[in-house]
């Protein structure tokens, strides 16, 4: 098998883990392997670069199977329980179920500093044993959701001792923020709030996604009267195989981890992603539809296509890129991008000419033909920040649940620096989002330039 550039995947509390399920069941079947993880396709391309997300184990008697990289974690016995039962119980390896038995209770300092911090040694000590397989380790992926305990707390936690121990990796996540209208669990704003303080200094992608957004998607756009969580997961899922389809498959235009990061993230503070997915429909008139490469970029950048719920057009892109799966010729996909870029010019920042970037793979998603992933980095992401924000001050105002936090060993101090940490975000997406060109600030520079070189020359 050729070298791959390798992901290691890490499912942390009950939403991760369930995620984490839907996305394996969707990377088997692009990879033409069964439920055990043994190949069954006919296509030599899905089997080429297997190796980013699976380990090939080679067995004395019986085919190859392929093991996947990755962690399941949770503080309750429950959901592993569950997934091992499941019909992915024999694909993943039993030493990389991880779990404590008390449960983090929807504590954030539960999952970061007591329970968590019981665990955490143990879940590092499985990843190190699985990156020491790797050829060339590209980064990992942490799946979780910010308002509970463990995938919050714990999920924080994995999160600065990546950082620590693998500072030249990229680390992304797939956090699943709180909804601006449904709420889990009352304690959602501290939560939330502590894990974005972690996820603004440890993080070098955040890709943002609401439970909301998901739902109008389900109901609108695919007309499914009452959504399960398997079906809001199933879209997550479709971006994730998305984010990485370059690297699973060979294409015309290459991305990965890296060069996404590259031309995503100009500051490195401002790296919270808008994923969105085209084409969404419902299934009964998918025979219906045919859809042309302007129509697919433009469902790209609309807002009932977005997995977060913000609206782009309160405010500008800062960059953005495109990723398109199937025949799709790179002239037309890249005109595309570009008509929709000048007619829309207001929506996108002038002080980085040529923002969206494209990447092609041949191969389409299963069942498709063509669709396209793209993963945008507006200043309108602001708005899920100020929504959280709101909510946390609002009770931590009153003091109101501390003692659960403090009683695990929070200081107090630090909900003061989450909160004044996420004031100086907005902000920051503020300041770009009026930023402008100005041509006077750039002749006095050039001029004064000039001044300053006759003056040497006069000495």
């Amino acid at each position: 098998m050729p070298s791959s550039r390798e992901i290691v995947n890490i499912q942390a509390g009950q939403a991760g883990n369930q995620v984490g399920e839907t996305f394996w069941n969707m990377l088997l079947a692009e990879h033409g392997l069964d439920a055990d993880g043994i190949y069954q396709g006919t296509d030599p391309m899905q089997i080429q670069r297997v190796g980013v997300y699976f380990d090939e184990v080679e067995r004395t008697s019986g085919p190859t199977k392929y093991v996947p990289r990755s962690v399941q974690v949770d503080l309750e016995a429950g959901v592993c329980n569950k997934l091992k039962s499941g019909k992915l119980g024999a694909l993943f390896r039993p030493d990389t179920y991880l779990n404590a038995e008390v449960g983090a209770g929807n504590n954030w300092a539960k999952g970061y500093y007591t329970e968590g911090a019981e665990l955490v040694d143990s879940i590092l000590d499985v990843v190190r044993k699985q990156t020491e397989s790797c050829d060339a380790l590209q980064g990992f992926q942490i799946l979780q959701s910010l308002g509970g305990g463990t995938g919050a707390g714990l999920g924080s936690l994995l999160l600065s001792k990546l950082r620590e121990e693998y500072p030249d990796r990229m680390v992304s996540t797939y956090s699943i923020f709180p909804s601006p209208k449904v709420s889990e669990t009352v304690v959602e704003p501290y939560n939330a709030l502590l894990s974005i303080h972690q996820l603004v200094d440890n993080a070098d992608l955040t890709f943002c996604i609401d439970n909301e957004a998901l739902y109008d998607i389900c109901v609108k756009a695919m007309k499914i009267p009452n959504p399960e969580f398997e079906h809001l997961n199933r879209i997550i899922a479709k971006v994730m195989c998305g984010v990485s389809t370059s690297l699973r498959f060979p294409g015309q235009l290459n991305g990965d981890l890296r060069k996404l990061g590259m031309n995503l993230i100009p500051f490195p503070r401002l790296h919270f992603l808008m994923p969105s997915y085209a084409p969404i429909y419902d299934t009964a008139a998918s025979s219906y539809d045919k859809n042309s490469i302007p129509e697919l970029t433009k469902a790209l950048f609309d807002r009932k296509n977005l997995l977060v719920a913000c609206d782009p057009r309160f405010g500008r892109y800062l960059t953005a890129a495109t990723i398109f799966r199937g025949k799709i010729a790179s002239r037309e996909a890249e005109y595309a991008v570009r008509d929709l870029q000048l007619k829309n010019s207001q929506h996108f920042v002038e002080w980085i000419p040529d923002n969206v970037s494209v990447s092609l793979v041949t191969v389409p998603p299963v069942g498709q033909t063509q669709a396209a992933v793209a993963l945008s980095n507006s200043t309108s992401i602001q708005e899920v920040f100020k929504r959280t924000l709101e909510t946390f001050s609002a009770m931590y105002k009153r003091r109101a649940f501390l003692h659960w936090y403090t009683g695990e060993g929070m200081d107090v101090m630090e909900f003061s620096e989450a909160e004044s940490n996420i004031q100086d975000l907005i902000a920051e997406y503020q300041q770009y989002q009026e930023a402008v060109v100005d041509e006077e600030d750039v002749d006095e520079e050039v001029y004064e330039e000039e001044v300053y070189g006759e003056d040497e020359i006069e000495q």
